[in-house]
């Protein structure tokens, strides 16, 4: 069914969630790890991935700054928060049925 989606359409909604992902800063990496097993950083090497993948140069740096609207460690050091052992654990247990979706 994915394949079913445009190019373009696909782009206008990765715009949209990263727009979407920028205006939420208190939707933290932590905890969008723990409930979907991805966050900010991930979708940022996906990019970055994806364009080396296509023969562009971009680095892991300005995929991040793309995703965030900042600096990675700008955004760190405004919006992120203690990692507890509660949020440490729910993340590694998310992570671990990653296996095979990619």
């Amino acid at each position: 069914m994915i394949d079913n989606i445009s190019d373009a359409t696909a782009a206008a909604a990765f715009r949209r969630l990263v727009t979407h992902l920028q205006h939420r800063h208190d939707a933290e990496n932590i905890d969008l790890m723990g409930l979907a097993g991805f966050c900010r950083n991930c979708l940022a090497d996906w990019v970055m991935e994806a364009d080396n993948a296509a023969g562009g140069t971009m680095a892991k740096d300005e995929a991040r700054k793309a995703i965030h609207g900042m600096p990675a460690s700008e955004w760190k050091q405004k919006y992120q928060t203690e990692a507890t052992q509660e949020r440490l654990k729910k993340m590694k247990e998310s992570v671990a049925k990653n296996a095979g979706a990619s």
